[in-house]
């Protein structure tokens, strides 16, 4: 059988920020100029925003040059910011950093407490009224190429195949979208732009990316604990020194609090778990007093890249781009992402309305890296690149040296660190490390893993072709286990991989539970031997993030 082709101008692959953000750019153009350009959006996620998972603290700068009237228009952006506090902890106590030493990048003045679901749903309906068509539900698998190598646009995958690959009772086959150029806008380590990073060696030249990944849960809170647009950010306890990372607390409208937590994948013992860590910062009592009393309503995890100016890799190549988070555009010291997305892609749909307007088609469009290399994005990704690079070196080393570079040389010093280890290969053998005993979940204010994937709402087929592949399928045992104790069993926040005894001699096989999938990516990226490859499942499942 063939696959059914649709034709358009442009097609965009991701409905968050990015992706929503370059459809409403392109369509503004052409009413502008008074042209019809047609422009197709797909999102893996069953409706715009189910998939999108962010902290979030939005700096409303590219909102308002895409969108100037977003106040009148009713964009979600309900809760300013009105303080923000940043402590040092210890496990028992709280050292709160005056805000006057803070550097500008940890001030969030003008700023909002969002969910950035909500914000993608909200654009998601700018784009329709604007003539985008919008199919969620469809996940873009393949990348496809013309007769000259150029990317001609992408297939979406087929519905209802059986474990084995065969064709089920309600089988549908995928179509192909082709397009005059095609954006890619999946978010961090994109299914389809990592493939498009090797196939087109866009990473040649640069440092590998850096990771994190965040862990959120969304709570009600006390009315007594809570104040509208309070930000609380943290480093320290419970991580050790040297490895990185950090919890935050965001006060939202309704009595809604997201507290959540970023570990930084490039941490070196392969028993610590990013899970129990959170559940960990929830117990320290600058924490916890916000959330007794309350109710957990929602959990659910994220990969973010945070590598900066030194990752992004080249930006476009013949018939496509890379924006948002699928290239990398997020600012780590200031812990956003959302207007860089929306900035990046912004650029690439004013890039790629002036190649139709020329009635070009499926070339490169340098515009694009060229006018990021002259924005405002550039120049706030310039002042920061040095910070993951510090913090790598330690909390209390890195603390001190970004912010002699940030206070002393506003960002501009003299030089620029460089990283050329990849997260995965910074894991040491288990017999170096220390175990880590993490205490039990109480099921009041600490959760177990399969209690919180609950309230993730995922939902997968079962009998579906796996979409957590092995390359081989012994490395598991033979390796990660044997060298590593199966760290997959710890870095996977939702109960994925479990090594599980086969028979009455105990001997042990790695079995994925791939119905819990929430879609973080983290496997894909923190796999020691990168021997698992995330591809997608079936269009429109995963996690539902309510208000995320």
């Amino acid at each position: 059988m063939e696959r059914e082709a649709m034709e358009f101008d442009v097609v965009i692959v991701g409905g968050g920020p990015a992706g929503l953000a370059s459809a409403i750019r392109l369509k503004q153009q052409a009413i502008e100029s008074g042209q019809e350009i047609s422009v197709c959006l797909i999102e893996k996620g069953a409706e715009i925003g189910a998939h999108i998972l962010s902290g979030a603290v939005m700096d409303p700068r590219a909102l308002s040059e895409l969108l100037p009237n977003w106040k009148e228009d009713g964009a979600p952006l309900n809760a300013p910011v009105s303080e923000d506090r940043f402590f040092i902890l210890t496990e028992t106590g709280a050292t709160k950093i005056p805000n006057s030493l803070l550097p500008k990048c940890f001030h969030n003045e003008g700023n909002y407490v969002v969910s950035l679901g909500n914000v993608c749903r909200w654009l998601g309906e700018q784009a329709e009224a604007l003539g985008v068509e919008i199919y969620p539900g469809f996940a873009g698998s393949e990348i496809l190429f013309d007769e000259n190598g150029a990317v001609k646009g992408v297939a979406t995958g087929d519905m209802g195949r059986l474990r084995d690959g065969s064709e089920g009772p309600n089988f549908q086959m995928g179509m192909e979208l082709h397009g005059k150029y095609t954006f890619f806008a999946e978010g961090c380590r994109g299914h389809l732009g990592k493939q498009l990073q090797a196939h087109f060696k866009l990473d040649d030249g640069v440092d590998p990316q850096t990771y994190g990944i965040g862990l959120k849960e969304l709570w009600e809170i006390q009315p007594e604990q809570h104040q509208l647009g309070l930000v609380v950010h943290s480093g320290g306890w419970p991580m050790a020194a040297d490895t990185y990372g950090g919890g935050f607390l965001y006060h939202l409208e309704n009595n809604q609090v997201a507290v959540g937590f970023v570990v930084g994948l490039g941490y070196s013992n392969p028993y610590l778990s990013p899970f129990e860590e959170f559940q960990r910062f929830k117990t320290h009592p600058a924490i916890r007093k916000f959330l007794e009393g309350g109710k957990r309503i929602s959990y659910g995890a994220r990969a973010l890249a945070a590598g900066g100016l030194q990752s992004l890799p080249k930006l476009v190549f013949p018939g496509g781009l890379l924006v948002g988070d699928d290239a990398g555009f997020l600012n780590a010291a200031r812990i956003k992402g959302s207007h860089c997305a929306i900035k990046s892609g912004m650029l690439a749909a004013e890039a790629c309305f002036a190649a139709l307007a020329a009635e070009r088609q499926r070339d490169e469009l340098s515009t694009y890296p060229d006018a990021f290399r002259k924005s405002w994005l550039h120049k706030e990704l310039h002042q920061a690149r040095n910070f993951k690079p510090w913090m790598n070196k330690g909390l209390k080393l890195g603390s001190l040296m970004f912010g002699i570079d940030q206070i002393v040389f506003g960002g501009n010093a003299p030089w620029t660190l460089r990283n050329k280890t990849p997260d995965h290969a910074k894991l040491k053998p288990a017999s170096e490390c220390q175990a880590i005993t993490y205490p039990k979940p109480d099921g009041q204010l600490t959760f177990d893993r399969l209690s919180s994937v609950f309230l993730s709402s995922t939902n997968h087929e079962e009998d579906q072709p796996c979409h957590l592949q092995l390359k081989d399928p012994t490395t598991p045992i033979s390796l990660n286990l044997a060298r590593y104790d199966a760290p997959e069993q710890r870095f996977c926040p939702a109960g994925v991989y479990e090594i599980v005894e086969t028979d009455n001699n105990g001997a042990p096989r790695l079995q994925i539970n791939a119905q819990n999938c929430v879609h973080c990516k983290t496997c894909d990226i923190k796999d020691p031997t990168q021997n698992i490859t995330w591809v997608v499942p079936q269009g429109g499942e995963g996690p539902t993030y309510p208000n995320m």
